[in-house]
């Protein structure tokens, strides 16, 4: 019996899109989010529940305490009713220095270390010593971090000059200069002679230095000065500094003279010698730490924990944990900086499920991404899990695997901003699959394999490549089609593209997953371009300055700085944020908005959607912009919309929008309401042979914005452009004309190109978990 409330109420939600709605929502239950990209999902599950759970839980702490916390408003809500304590377990990347690892973040580390000080021989102390993070542990000459900074003497030295000729190549070792008169004055080189010829004592010297002092004569006199080897000065005055504390000067000189390499004395693994001769079944720690999680986990089910076999017990608990999530292919010593955002939020899952909490609620935001449709029912497995331990479960998904699994269903739409923001379907998933809606229409289509694949006409060689997992791999990626690169989580596909194509091929055009730079002064009209067009037409049609026609220089409301709020700092309270009374929340001074045109001001039109400023607008140069962003579905985005509040996806689409925008102008002008109508072909005339490379585009897209993303991709090939996509999207695998898939698994298990050729070809190919998948996609 679960106690309390049986649901969790809201009333009168009116958070951004959403048009003053009542929700009921289940508890103990799995609740799965639907609706189009900008529906209003996560403005009732992040923005509304989330929120408000998180203020709560920070009300019941003291005023000092709280101004150490982060502060949350209050929902635009009634009444949020019947919360539980909150868990996010959203797509931020863990991130996390240098010293933070796969084995630190998980705790899965701290078990580790605690059985070698109990069962490793010989002991050589408690758990602490087995810390890299430890002075008792660390390596001294890496400090722990596994990899040193050195001077790069290709970069810092020309061995083929003299020093009168300029061999030291850094610029404050210039001839003449300080430094270099050093040299000079030393007597110990022949500066005529190439440092080629130098003898190895003669190169120490220069390089390294010696114990004696330099006579300098110095304002009519005479001063004595330490003699400093070349790289022995550089590392100490720039080496030996933090980043912080350099200038942009020498920064970018360090970057230019220093090389970063594996450590020389630990080979890499962090800790000393000390450590590193303590075993446990033929092992020191670090080589277990630098294991797949799968090899990890054979070696220690093999170990006798004898008094400490609840600490193995519980080891090999929480390991096989991040298998079942699909991360087996992992090690403990990886930097959880190097982790997708898809990884990321599968590790804070596997954090979660050590917890004997009941009653809490989990909140996830797209678990899907970034899984293979192999491993999507592991995560599905891990959901149940935290159900089943008496907790309430929400989650924001597209996919319908996902989706099958919920006990039950709130689609938000119809459509995305002001057309969204209803309840459109509440109940079971069956329900969902006859619903009149935009989900519901969409899992009732079923796609098939393309009539035609294209050919291609052309060739992109990657050759020999060695990193990571993928080993001499070798692979052709066709010209002018259509490619997506496949393979389960770890397969070694981000590592082709990245390490193989795009090194062998820079000229590509990049459009991945990495954040927009973004604050709250940034929106979508500055990062598209647009803003300095629709200053510029303000002020040619007012006879004023452009300037004026920003919320960042001259037009800024004085008592809110162009901000539209005002934030008021309430020391140890939570901090309040106000509409600015004197511009309303307009962010301009009162003589800029009487400036129009068309009847609009320049706040007026900055609340326009990319779809409506797409009717306003008549301006050329601007159409194409507005055209791209509703090509890429991004049609419901505001103008003045911050970008700081978009998400992954809608960042990535943003990007692509901004490219395409570029091509466009190239290519022949777009006909008459050619605009967000479908009709795009005609405009696309130019042949411009571009090679575009995209890492899951179809992030936080519904399954109706997927089909129109193809249709863009389409239109892209057939413009004589190359588009190459990683993708685990089904309906994108089977809408490509060429297919690289690898595996077979993740790790050393995969790393080896198992398939390439058409998506019919790969129906009939076994070995391909790829092929697996897609024949019971078709089949269902």
């Amino acid at each position: 019996m679960h106690s309390g409330s049986t649901s969790i109420d809201i009333t009168g939600a009116r958070e951004n899109n959403l048009k003053n709605i009542d929700i009921t929502i289940p508890k103990h239950r799995i609740t799965v989010f639907t609706g189009v990209s900008g529906s209003g999902k996560s403005s009732i599950v992040f923005d509304t529940v989330a929120a408000e759970a998180q203020r709560q839980i920070n009300e019941t702490h003291s005023a000092f305490v709280r101004g150490f916390l982060p502060k949350y408003g209050q929902p635009d809500a009634d009444a949020i009713e019947n919360l539980s304590a909150a868990i996010i377990i959203d797509q931020q990347r863990l991130g996390g220095n240098s010293r933070s690892t796969v084995g630190t973040i998980t705790d899965i580390y701290t078990l580790l270390r605690l059985l070698y000080s109990r069962v490793g021989s010989p002991n050589i102390g408690g758990a602490y010593v087995f810390s890299f993070n430890d002075p008792a542990g660390m390596c001294e000459r890496c400090q722990g971090l596994g990899r040193v900074v050195t001077v790069d003497m290709d970069e810092f030295v020309d061995m083929s000059k003299s020093l009168n000729e300029g061999a030291l190549l850094h610029p404050d070792f210039k001839v003449g200069k300080w430094f270099w008169n050093m040299y000079s004055a030393s007597g110990f080189f022949d500066m005529d002679k190439p440092l080629a010829e130098y003898g190895k004592e003669e190169l120490d010297i220069l390089f390294h230095g010696t114990d004696a002092k330099i006579p300098f004569a110095w304002e009519g006199g005479t001063i004595n000065s330490k003699y400093e080897g070349a790289v022995e000065k550089f590392t100490r005055l720039i080496m030996s500094k933090s980043a912080e504390e350099m200038s942009d000067r020498n920064r970018a000189i360090f970057e230019r003279f220093t090389t970063t390499g594996v450590c020389d004395a630990c080979e890499g693994l962090r800790l000393n010698e000390k450590v590193r001769s303590c075993k446990l079944a033929g092992l020191h720690i670090a080589e277990m730490a630098s294991m797949e999680i799968t090899d990890l986990v054979r070696v220690l089910s093999g170990v006798d924990g004898g008094s400490s076999q609840r600490v193995l017990d519980s080891l090999l608990e929480r390991l096989d944990h991040l298998i079942t999530i699909g991360l087996g292919y992992l090690s403990l010593h990886r930097a959880t900086g190097s982790l997708s955002g898809g990884e990321s939020q599968r590790i804070k899952t596997v954090r979660n499920l050590n917890s004997s909490l009941t009653e809490m609620m989990y909140i996830f935001d797209e678990p899907s991404i970034g899984l293979h449709a192999r491993d999507v029912h592991r995560m599905n497995e891990l959901l149940v899990k935290l159900r089943d331990k008496g907790n309430t479960v929400l989650v924001v998904e597209h996919d319908p695997d996902v989706i099958a699994v919920a006990d039950h269903v709130i689609d938000v739409g119809p459509g995305a901003g002001t057309h969204g923001g209803t309840i459109v379907y509440e109940g079971p998933v069956a329900g969902l699959k006859e619903a009149d809606t935009p989900t519901g229409a969409q899992l009732r289509r079923r796609s098939g394999l393309k009539d035609e694949t294209r050919a291609a006409n052309g060739k992109y060689p990657v050759a020999d490549v060695n990193s990571h997992n993928v080993s001499g791999v070798s692979v052709d990626f066709p010209a002018g089609v259509l490619t997506v690169v496949t393979g389960v989580a770890g397969s070694g596909k981000s590592t082709l593209v990245t390490e193989g194509l795009l090194t062998q091929h820079p000229d590509a055009i990049v459009i991945d997953q990495t954040a927009v730079a973004a604050n709250r002064r940034s929106n979508t009209a500055t990062y598209t371009g647009l803003a300095d067009g629709i200053r510029k037409l303000f002020a040619n049609v007012n006879g004023v300055k452009p300037s004026l026609f920003s919320f960042n220089s001259d037009g800024a409301c004085p008592d809110c700085q162009g901000h539209g709020v005002i934030y008021t700092d309430l020391a140890f309270m939570d901090g309040v944020k106000t509409p600015c009374e004197t511009c309303e929340g307009k962010r301009f001074k009162s003589e800029v908005l009487a400036h129009t045109v068309r009847g609009k001001n320049i706040s007026d039109v900055l609340n326009l959607t990319a779809e409506e400023a797409a009717e306003f607008f008549t301006e050329k140069k601007l159409r194409t912009v507005l055209r791209a962003l509703n090509d890429v579905g991004l049609d419901y985005l505001t103008l003045g919309q911050p970008l700081n509040t978009l998400s992954g996806g809608e960042c990535q689409r943003i990007k692509l929008a901004t490219e395409l925008s570029s091509m466009y102008s190239q290519a022949s002008p777009a006909p008459t309401g050619s605009i967000g109508s479908g009709a795009r072909a005609s405009s696309f005339s130019a042949r411009l042979n571009r090679l575009y490379v995209m890492d899951e585009p179809t992030t936080g897209l519904h399954m109706s914005d997927i089909e129109k993303l193809l249709g863009l991709f389409d239109h892209l090939v057939d413009s004589g452009n190359t588009v190459i996509i990683i993708e685990h999207n089904m309906d994108v695998i089977k809408h490509a004309d060429w297919i690289i898939d690898l595996g077979p698994d993740g790790g050393s298990s995969g790393g080896r190109v198992m398939f390439e050729g058409t998506p019919r070809q790969l129906l009939d190919t076994r070995g391909s978990h790829t092929g697996d998948f897609l024949r019971r996609e078709l089949a269902a």
